[in-house]
This record gives C-alpha cells, sequence and structure tokens, in this order.
C-alpha cells in the first residue's frame, strides 16, 4: 500500500464484482440472495452471524392473514404511525408493512422455521400494538433463526455470492462524476483493496456503540453513517437513537453488549417495578407497559430520579405471574441470560435498565433503497426509509429488511443492466482513523448528553468534546498503522458528531429525542 503524489492510495489488491455488499444480516443477506447469478461480493468486518439480526430477539411484526384474530394491514399501518410521533412517512408506512407478508412467505421458503401451533404460526404482542400480530422463532430467538436460515441459503445456492469475513470496508469509492464505483478495503493482514463494482450496498446495521451500553453485538459502530457521510450522502432523523426499556442490569459497571429482556416478556403479562413494588407505567399511557419504546424508556429515567427506595440505577420487570414451565420455553434466551446472572426469573422479579438500541435514522433512501448518492444503495437500520420516524415500532425492524432488501435486489438488477463500462481510475481516499484510546470518553459523553433527555448546554459540550477526540490523529490515520480500532473511532466520531448537531437543530421533545430545555409533548398518544 502507497500514497500517489496528489494524496490517493494506491491499493495492494484489486477485485471486481457487478455489487458489492457491506453487512450480513437480514437486508444484507436477502438482497445478496435475490441477486444470484450477478457477480455479487458481501463484505463483512468479523465473522458472517456477527450481526445486529442474530441479536433481535422478539419477532416479526406482520400481518399474514386480516381474517385472524380481527387484525389488519391497516392497523399495522396505524400502529407504526402512532409510534412514530408523525414524523413516519405514510407512503414508505404503507408499502413496506403491505409487502412484507409476501416476504415473510419467501423467507420461510428459503428455510427459516417459525413458532407454530395448531392454528398456524404462533403470535404474540408488543409495545405499541394494538393486536397480536408478532411472529417469533425459538422462543425469543427470531433473529437467529432468521440468520441462520438466510447464512444456510448462501452456503447451500448456486450461484449465491461469496461473503468475505473479517474484511473492514473503509469508505465507499467515487469516480469523476460522483457516482459510487467500489468499496476501499481492509483485509486481515492488513492491506488495502479495491473492489470495483457498479452498484454499493450499505447494510452494515446500527450505531448502538455510540453509548456505553447497548444491545448491539460489538460490529454495530456507525460505520455505515460514516462512510455514507464521506461519500457526500444524505442523512436525516440521526438524533433519533431509540433506547429499548428492559435490559438487563447486573451493576452499575455495565458497559458494551449487553443483555436484552425482550418487550415480548411485557406482552406475556409481566410489569415494571420499581424497588418500592410500586408500578412504573400505572397512568403513564393507556397501553400501560406496553406503550412504545420511547415512552416506557422515559418513565424508567423519570421514576429513577426520584429514587423510589434509595435505587437509582434500575427498576425490575416482574414476570412471577407467567408459569415457570412456560417462561422458560418461551423465552430460552432471557432465561439463560437471566440464570447467568444468578437472577431466576420464575421467582424474582429481573433488574432492568433502558440502553442504546435501535437507530431509527440514517442515510436517506427512497423506496428501492437507493441514496442521493448515484450508485450507492443503503437497506436495514442504517438506512432513514421513513417508516420508523421518531420512534420505531417493535418487530417492525427486521420486516424491513426483508422487504427492503428485496426492494434493492431489483433496483440493483436494472442498474447493472443499464450500466456502461467502469472507469479505469478510481480515486481511493487515505483510511479514516482516530486515536481509539478515546472511544470510552467518547460513549460517556454520548450517554450523559445525548442520552434519554438532552439540552443545549450539553450539546454543545459534547459536540465539543467529540470533535476533541477526532483530532489526534487529525481525521486520518498514517496508512501504514491503519487498523480495526483505528477506523471504527473515526466512525464513531463521524456519527456523534451527526447526532449531536441534529439533536441540537430539533429544539421540540419528540419520540425518543427529548429536550428536557424545551416544552416537552404529552405521552398518551
Amino acid at each position: 500500500m502507497s500514497i500517489s503524489a496528489a494524496g490517493a492510495l494506491l491499493p495492494d489488491w484489486e477485485a471486481t464484482a457487478d455489487v458489492v455488499i457491506v453487512g450480513t444480516g437480514v437486508a444484507g443477506l436477502t438482497c445478496a440472495l435475490d441477486l444470484a447469478g450477478l457477480r455479487v461480493l458481501v463484505v463483512t468486518k468479523g465473522a458472517p452471524d456477527e450481526a445486529n439480526t442474530t441479536w433481535a430477539q422478539g419477532g416479526v411484526a406482520v400481518v399474514r392473514d386480516e381474517h385472524d384474530a380481527g387484525d389488519s394491514v391497516a392497523a399495522h399501518v396505524r400502529d407504526t404511525l402512532v409510534a412514530g410521533a408523525g414524523l413516519c412517512d405514510p407512503a414508505a408506512v404503507s408499502l413496506i408493512l403491505a409487502e412484507g407478508p409476501d416476504a415473510i412467505a419467501r423467507l420461510i421458503a428459503r428455510g427459516a422455521h417459525f413458532d407454530a401451533g395448531t392454528g398456524g404460526l404462533l403470535r404474540t404482542r408488543e409495545g405499541g400494538h394494538t393486536a397480536n400480530r408478532v411472529i417469533h422463532a425459538g422462543g425469543d430467538a427470531t433473529g437467529a433463526e432468521i440468520e441462520r436460515a438466510l447464512l444456510a441459503a448462501v452456503g447451500s445456492s448456486a450461484g449465491v455470492p461469496p461473503v468475505l469475513a473479517d474484511h473492514l470496508a473503509l469508505d465507499v469509492v467515487l469516480d469523476g462524476t460522483g457516482r459510487a464505483r467500489g468499496l476501499s478495503v481492509l483485509a486481515p493482514d492488513g492491506r488495502i483493496g479495491l473492489v470495483r463494482a457498479t452498484a454499493v450496498v450499505l447494510a452494515t446495521g446500527g450505531a448502538g456503540h455510540l453509548y456505553a451500553a447497548t444491545t448491539n453485538p460489538g460490529v454495530a459502530t456507525a460505520d455505515g453513517l460514516a462512510m455514507a457521510l464521506r461519500a457526500g450522502a444524505a442523512l436525516a432523523d440521526v438524533e433519533f437513537m431509540q433506547f429499548h426499556p428492559t435490559v438487563l442490569w447486573t451493576g452499575p459497571g455495565d458497559l458494551g453488549h449487553r443483555a436484552l429482556v425482550t418487550e415480548a416478556v411485557r406482552g406475556e403479562g409481566a410489569v415494571l417495578i420499581d424497588a418500592t413494588g410500586a408500578r412504573v407505567m400505572r397512568g403513564v399511557h393507556p397501553l400501560a407497559d406496553l406503550a412504545p419504546r420511547d415512552i416506557v424508556s422515559l418513565a424508567i429515567t423519570r421514576r429513577l430520579a426520584t429514587a423510589p427506595g434509595g435505587v437509582t440505577d434500575h427498576v425490575y420487570l416482574d414476570a412471577t405471574s407467567i408459569p415457570a414451565p412456560v417462561f422458560r420455553r418461551r423465552f430460552p434466551t432471557v432465561s439463560a441470560a437471566c440464570l447467568s446472572a444468578g437472577i431466576d426469573p420464575t421467582r424474582q422479579p429481573i433488574p432492568v435498565a433502558p440502553a442504546a438500541h435501535y437507530h431509527c435514522g440514517g442515510v436517506v433512501t427512497d423506496l428501492d433503497g437507493r441514496t442521493t448518492i448515484p450508485g450507492l444503495l443503503a437497506i436495514g437500520e442504517v438506512a432513514r426509509t421513513g417508516l420508523h420516524g421518531a420512534n420505531r415500532l417493535a418487530s417492525n425492524s427486521l420486516l424491513e429488511g426483508l422487504v427492503m432488501g428485496e426492494r434493492a435486489a431489483v433496483a440493483v438488477r436494472g442498474d447493472v443492466s443499464a450500466a456502461t463500462s467502469r472507469p479505469a481510475e478510481l480515486i481511493m481516499m487515505p483510511p479514516p482513523g482516530a486515536d481509539p484510546a478515546g472511544r470510552l470518553e467518547l460513549q460517556a459523553t454520548m450517554s450523559s448528553s445525548a442520552g434519554i433527555g438532552r439540552d443545549l448546554p450539553g450539546l454543545l459540550a459534547a459536540q465539543s468534546a467529540v470533535a476533541s477526540l477526532g483530532d489526534a490523529p487529525a481525521g486520518n490515520v498514517p496508512a501504514e498503522t491503519v487498523d480495526r480500532a483505528s477506523v471504527e473511532m473515526a466512525n464513531l466520531v463521524a456519527a456523534a458528531g451527526a447526532l449531536l448537531t441534529a439533536a441540537e437543530l430539533r429544539t421540540e421533545s419528540v419520540g425518543c429525542h427529548v429536550r428536557t430545555d424545551q416544552p416537552v409533548p404529552a405521552v398518551a398518544r
């Protein structure tokens, strides 16, 4: 690897594909499978199953039979719009939810197994839903089953693209007209390569590790957001980071990836209580413990501020009303996490606290996944389609990944068939980098100033603090010392700056963006 006199990066190796996809979650793998027959390369910085999808517990919200239980796609649309606090794109909501049933049918045809009973697929209810429409797999291991099925399909189908694991995507590479024409990639041996492609698809997942505690796996370091920013793509709704209300609390030192206690536990009858045993959600919202996530997380935060019983860092989820055999069968993942922490959820309340969970905003796309940069698409959590608005309705994310993965594949096929020959030369910029020693400081700053409750002085101070963390080295590291930690830190700095700026500019409180220095609207929506 070397740098030209003009400052451009000269790659150590090159590869060529029709399409390069970054990410191996539900959106990326669905898109890849639907592109069978084209030259497709899937790039992931970890193991193929090391994706947010694997950790999704609750299920997939979808109305497969409108005659069952009186539910309908229209009702699902209404619930989504309500949860999104008026900032969803109604066209996106209607299209994605309407296409969901067929997408689920195709997923099942690919080998995914959902929990079923004598009347068909079992359904449960989660926060914000007015009907039992969430299908699940393995009790509370839905994401793991979807990931298993898609990876198995990738491994068994003729003509399906290879997955390049343990390769870190660095940046989208543009041609002289500003069109995406490839991807720079860091290989495990430290050599930087160029993948030339007609289309680049970002399916990089979330940004949970902007915060000190998150439900996201370690790969969720806002890579796609930062890559899109550096390429010049538009982002929107970046301020809307959803905090899941019930993450297993095991002590004040809880940092990094924390165990989720799925919302479906409340769907089966569990309730939130404080240290005195008082109900947290009583009188807060008509749906009580099954209110939308932003409302439940804010209610917990406010309850803790009053320090009931002297406990200020967690509340409890009381699931003891659920029969022990039912709980263990329905929630094996939650049971195992609790037992490993010395908690028997069938006999004692589970200590829980909110943690960063899902980024509702992201790279602006149309309903085919196209961004504002020609040749660049974004799907899944990294994208902002307009489905989620200011707060994601529970279990809509896996459905969005399936639907938009399929739609993006159709769009890409059209782009590839219409493409002209690629230019001989592309400009690769030096790899991004920042000192990873500042990562804990960044996460602590974001947690204190851009968590559940923000104000202008805190946001401005956080912007200054985060910017200083990107100054050493200034935006880039020497090419010979580039590594995953420095690239991830640069990506976190870029994404944090965007989130903080967006949070500063949106002065009203809406959804999961609560400005404590502005009037807070009524939560009983």
